[in-house]
């Protein structure tokens, strides 16, 4: 009785760390209180007395296994990698719930009842299309594998064929549990689906890839929460469930974009060159870091767009000391985040954040567009996709209709780029042409470095 006041407690503690993980201020609270959450879940269980153990030698041996690979991720991977040890949580996660499916199965087998049955192949299904479309999500974010869509002609039509087979099969063994063939077969069209699922979609897609896995993993959850009449196992599946599908259907509207259009479009596959919207005529004007420097002397107010481009260059502290300078001299400084912004949702949060960069300073999508009009310079560091007028102006554009930051009604803008290279999406961006755009080629942190070196030396 007394695991089942542990599990109450533990699942109050996940549904706080949802809510709490919703805002910046207190997703730390959150972190931690689904850490504690997890530490409940599983205490409560081993010492339940529900289940027979025969030896804990098997259970802390994995636990060793779990630690040996878990500290790591978290205490080595730099905080760019936070999408890719995202996606390689996912797919353990998905691994453990597929393999604990096919050990009830092996052991059971075949007096399964149905329903307990078709909660085995949901979880199978679910746990193992998971693992292998959430190492795929990882090789894509890593760029082990080529980020863009990899097209075949009827891709869909196998795609859709593989699903097909995988739920007939699972169907089948409902019907008639005691058909291992059938089981192996469920297997492979899970693994199969997972990797045909992922791999024609493109980088651009790859945030909003994650929390759909994320969903898929969750319902695996709560399907072996059923299997194994475990409560809390329901609870929290059914969180994460359901919070990753709220967040998939967040990010697609944030993109303008469906379902059906992120997991089939193919987005990303075709790189248009040259300054297709802007007119041939137009030329990319580049400028030095003094020039930069010159034009932020009278800014009174400036907006940074932050971008991937930032979090592979780690520039985020440089950003927060130019930010501190420009403040020292009475500039009003906002920081634009955009929700697709990075490679999954928050991530330019959690960079700023580590920078410690105010949260009062950063602002979202629709309360910091009206502010650009008003902007004397938005310095764009690494972002393209999410601020490409495109999405406003050419409706053959795949990101057209997208929300996009309005940077480009700023007074001047300023992006930082390594080169003239295309976003995740694959396409040019209109913005680099434009009268009011001066560009700043280099790496993003010795650009802002040099920048804030150059201006405190003026100021000084």
């Amino acid at each position: 009785m007394g695991a089942q006041y542990v599990y109450l407690a533990s699942a109050a503690l996940f549904i706080l760390s949802i809510k709490w993980m919703g805002q910046v201020r207190s997703s730390r609270r959150g972190n931690w209180a689904g850490s504690l959450a997890m530490i409940l879940a599983v205490a409560g269980t081993l010492f339940s007395g529900h289940f027979t153990i025969q030896s804990y030698g098997w259970i802390v041996g994995a636990v060793a296994i779990g630690a040996v690979v878990g500290i790591p991720m978290a205490v080595l991977m730099p905080m760019t990698a936070v999408p890719q040890r995202t996606a390689l949580s996912h797919a353990f996660g998905g691994l453990a719930a597929g393999l604990v499916g096919t050990a009830e199965y092996l052991q059971n087998a075949p007096h399964i009842p149905k329903f307990v049955m078709g909660a085995l192949s949901a979880e199978m299904l679910l746990g193992y299309l998971t693992f292998t479309g959430s190492l795929l999500a990882f090789g894509k974010l890593q760029e082990i594998i080529p980020t863009r869509p990899i097209i075949y002609p009827g891709r869909n039509a196998v795609t859709l064929g593989t699903l097909v087979l995988a739920i007939a099969t699972a169907v089948y063994l409902t019907i008639n549990p005691g058909q291992p063939v059938a089981l192996y077969v469920l297997m492979a069209a899970a693994l199969g689906f997972g990797v045909l699922l992922v791999m024609p979609i493109g980088g651009a897609d790859m945030p909003t890839v994650i929390a759909i896995l994320n969903s898929y993993a969750g319902l695996s959850a709560a399907a072996m929460g059923f299997v194994l009449n475990n409560k809390l196992l329901i609870i929290a599946g059914a969180l994460d469930g359901s919070s990753g599908l709220i967040l998939s259907i967040l990010m697609c509207k944030a993109m303008n974009r469906s379902f059906a259009n992120v997991l089939f479009g193919g987005v990303g596959q075709v790189l248009t060159k040259g300054p297709s919207a802007a007119g041939p005529a137009k030329e990319v004007k580049a400028y030095t870091v003094e020039d930069a420097v010159t034009m932020l002397e009278d800014a009174r107010l400036v907006i940074v767009v932050p971008g991937y481009g930032m979090a592979v260059a780690q520039a985020q502290h440089a950003v927060k000391e130019l930010a501190a300078a420009l403040e020292s001299r009475g500039t009003d400084v906002k920081f634009a985040i955009h929700p697709v912004a990075g490679r999954m949702p928050g991530h330019m949060n959690v960079l700023l954040a580590e920078a410690d960069v105010s949260y009062d300073n950063l602002l979202e999508l629709e309360h910091v567009n009206p502010l650009f009009p008003e902007a004397d310079m938005a310095i764009v560091l690494g972002a393209n996709d999410v601020v490409n007028p495109a999405a406003r102006t050419k409706a053959d554009s795949p990101l057209f209709g997208m929300p996009i930051l309005d940077v480009d009604k700023a007074r001047t803008v300023m992006v930082i780029k390594r080169s003239m290279n295309p976003g995740f999406a694959g396409i040019d961006n209109d913005l680099f042409y434009l009268e009011n755009t001066m560009m700043v080629f280099g790496d993003a942190k010795k650009v802002m470095t040099e920048i804030v070196a150059d201006f405190k030396r003026i100021n000084a």
